[in-house]
Order: structure tokens, then sequence, then C-alpha cells
């Protein structure tokens, strides 16, 4: 018995020594900073779980480990996967906001790896050495992000950072872009425009659950702002535009929201103005091709964002800017990790995160009507992204009700309640959500301003920049 005894306790201390001091044994090499991080996340063995391709290990095959080792490995893919990222270090290009702020959170926390799998992988463990290499490298890969931003250097390094002043643009193509933004005749019956579901003046949406569209048919998703758009990293909840030419094509061409009939088609509509038509062949030497119209429109939009808002002043360095409410906002807003997925100078639009991450929302929804829940699944036509959305920026979110890819809630509190339940899995109290609506708020910038109609009817091209 005593032999026994000593033998467990002998392994006991084995296991414990392997523990601890496993990953005193790695060593980062020399190089890059890419080089080191690369080797660093590697080793913590993230790939392991957070890879759509990634294969059990050996012993998964084992009763009841098996099981724990595959659930954590789909859990770990519903947070993340690092297998672009990757991708990205060792080729040297810059790596997306929101997954700095992703690493950022578990290394501060030290939460990752978990402690089952260092308990049997000790030299995953990532050293102090290795968690100051990260942070460093998050840091100096912010500011090649935010440079042009004007970000205070005190808040270089914040999760999130000011919208720049302006985008640089075609005037000549802005101005046919507008007019066609504005324009029934890419709608099958000249009834609806982008304008219709996207109005200029209205916060860049129609403030409906979802849109009207052609002969009066409801669309199935929440129509997002078209404000700010150019930031995001795709467009559509779905992500299936890669750009915002993309995106100006596809409402035409969809027989619920305008039902062009063809591009030929709506080229024949737009002809019947002959003034409009000179003009644009005057920029567009092509005519009113597929190609030529969401050029123009994309040009457009570029225009549409939103700077100086409160808060970009506040990044920039005026104190004033906000009230000692709206920083306390801030603050919780970071507390509470929102500022994870809301990243970046658009505060989201940047990757594509489960809706009820936490909590099994479309179970607790109930009944809102007709709503494609789909998500990017209707894109990869991967399983794994069915009800995953893109996560949408928080640019003007007071003027922007109402709120999620289903319109389901009007309340701005509502909507922070229902993330931080669903998503954090926090119930914070009535004066928390105060605090980060008043946040939210001071994120309303300039506004962009429509022409006015008449002078539509009429622009003429002006000189490119």
């Amino acid at each position: 018995m005593k032999k026994i005894l000593a033998v467990v306790v002998a392994l006991v201390v084995l296991w414990a020594a392997w523990f601890y001091f496993g990953n005193m044994l790695v060593k980062i090499p020399s190089g890059t900073e890419d080089k080191k991080v690369a080797f660093v996340l590697n080793q913590a063995g993230c790939i392991m779980c957070h890879d759509k391709n990634a294969q059990a290990p050996s012993y998964a095959n084992i009763p009841l480990v098996g099981a724990l080792v595959k659930k954590d490995m789909e859990v770990g893919l519903k947070y993340f996967d690092i297998a672009p990222t990757m991708e990205d270090i060792k080729a040297g290009r810059n790596v997306n906001e929101v997954v700095l702020a992703k690493i950022e959170e578990v290394v501060k926390t030290d939460s990752m790896p978990p402690f089952a799998f260092i308990a049997v992988h000790a030299d995953r463990k990532i050293s102090a050495e290795g968690r100051a290499i990260i942070l460093s490298w998050i840091a100096a890969e912010r500011r090649k992000l935010n440079k042009d931003s004007g970000v205070a250097e005190e808040f270089a390094n914040e999760p999130v950072w000011p919208i720049p002043l302006e985008v640089k643009v075609d005037a000549a193509k802005v101005r046919l872009g507008e007019i066609l933004y504005h324009h029934t005749a890419l709608s099958g019956d000249n009834t609806v425009s982008c304008a219709t579901c996207h109005p200029i003046d209205k916060g860049g949406v129609d403030g409906l659950q979802t849109s009207t569209g052609i002969r009066k048919q409801k669309g199935g998703v929440n129509a997002p702002t078209v404000y700010n758009a150019v930031f995001n990293i795709r467009q559509f909840w779905d992500g299936r535009a890669s750009n915002l030419e993309e995106q100006a094509g596809g409402p035409p061409m969809n027989p619920v929201e305008m039902d062009g009939g063809s591009w030929e088609a709506i080229a024949k509509r737009l002809s019947a103005d002959a003034d409009f038509k000179r003009n644009f062949e005057a920029v567009y030497p092509g005519g009113f091709t597929k190609e030529n119209i969401t050029d123009a429109i994309a040009e457009f939009e570029k225009t549409l964002i939103t700077p100086n808002s409160p808060f970009d002043r506040y990044l920039r360095g005026d104190k004033k800017a906000l009230t000692a409410d709206q920083i306390r906002g801030y603050e919780l807003f970071k507390l509470y990790n929102c500022s994870v997925c809301h990243a970046g100078k658009n505060l989201g639009g940047q990757t594509f995160e489960y809706m009820g991450l936490k909590h099994n929302y479309f179970a607790d929804r109930g009944n809102v009507g007709k709503i494609d829940d789909t998500g990017l699944m209707a894109f990869t036509k991967d399983e794994r992204d069915l009800q995953k959305f893109k996560t949408p920026s928080l640019r003007n979110v007071a003027l922007t009700a109402p709120y999620f890819h289903d319109g389901s809630t009007q309340s701005l509190k509502q909507a922070v309640s229902i993330m931080a339940k669903y998503q954090r899995d926090k119930n914070i109290s009535d004066a928390d959500v105060d605090y980060i609506t008043k946040f939210l708020e001071s994120l309303t910038g300039d506004l962009p301003k429509a022409s006015d109609k008449d002078a539509k009817k009429s622009a003429k091209p002006a000189a490119s920049n």
C-alpha cells in the first residue's frame, strides 16, 4: 500500500513539476517581432482549438476525455478562428483590429491556453516573456492601423480610434454616384432607389425592422446603415459582397429589393435622361454598364463617413469633448469586453461573430416575424457559420434603431443589455447600462448632407481630384 502511495505521490510531483516548469524549456527564437509572435502563438497551441481544419489529438479517442476535447475544440472555434491571422502574421500583413483585441484580452487575463489544456501540455503555457512580446507587437500593429487617425499619444494603444476626417475620392464620380444612389431607374418599376432603404438624412437607415422593396415586398433582415460602410471588411450581414462596388450591384438584381431586370434594362431607363447620359459618358466613356454604375455609386458611398464625433475629439486630445458619464461609459464598454468585437475606427464591421455566444438568443427571442437568421453560412455554405453575422459598426448607433440583424428592438439600452447577456454572459446593472448608452451616444459624428433634389436632376460632372 505504501509503495502504491509513494508511486502516486511521485507521479503527482512529476506532473506538478512539468506543469510549472515545462514552458521554461521553450526558447523563443530571435528574429523579427512577427516571427516571435507567430512562434509564441503556435507554441501555445492556439491552432489546435481555433482552426476550422484542426484535427483532434490522439487522446481524443479516449472515452469521456474525447468528448470533452471535441467540445472544447467546437467552443474554441466559435470564439475565434486564428488560422487566417497566423497566415497574415507570417506574410507580414496588417492584422485585423478585432483580432488584436481578442488576442490582447486573453493574454492580459492569462485565460489562454486554459488550465485543462496546460495540464496535459505544460509546455504550451505562454511565458511572461511570450506575453510581453505579444502585447508589444499588438501596440505596434495598432500604431500602423491608426497612424493617420490623429489619435493622441496617450490613446494610441486603445482598441478603438478616430475615423479619418475625409476619404480620397473622385469628385466627378461622386456627383454621378449621388444621382444614381437616388435614382429610381435602378428598380424595375421606377419606384425604389438606394436611398429608399438608406436615406442619407435619417442615419443611413429607414428605421424599419426590415425594408420595403419593389411591389411592397419585405426583406429578410434589417437594413444596416450606409454610413461608414467604406470601413467594413465586407458588406451585408452575411458578408456576400467584398466591397462597396459588389454591394451596390446586389439590390438592383434582387427580386425583392429592386428587381431591375437586367443591367441593360437599367441602362435603357437611365438613358431616357439625355443630359444625365451625356454627363455620365463624359466621366465613363463606356456608358451605363454594371461596372460603371456600381463604381460611381461606391465612390459616392465612400463620402458617407461621419467624422469628428465627441468621442473622436476626445481621442484626439480634447478632454472636454466627453462628459464624465460618457468617459465612465467608455471604461465600462472596455471592462465588459464590448471593445473586443467593436474595435478599430469603425467600432465594428471587421469580423463575423455568432449571435448568442453565451446563451441561445434565438430560443429566447420569441417571434419577431419572418427573419432570415442564416447569417454567414448563406455566403460560405459552411454549417459552422450558421447564425454568424458581421459585427455592426457602433458609429451613430443612437440614430440607427431598430437593432440587430432581426431589427428586434428599438431601445438602445435594451440592445446593450441583450448584448451583455448573450455575448458576454453579464447581467449588468441599470446604472452601467445608462453609462454605456451615454458613451454610445457620443459616437454620433458629423452627418453627411444630401444635395438638393433639383440639383441632382441637373447635376453636371465636376472636375476629378
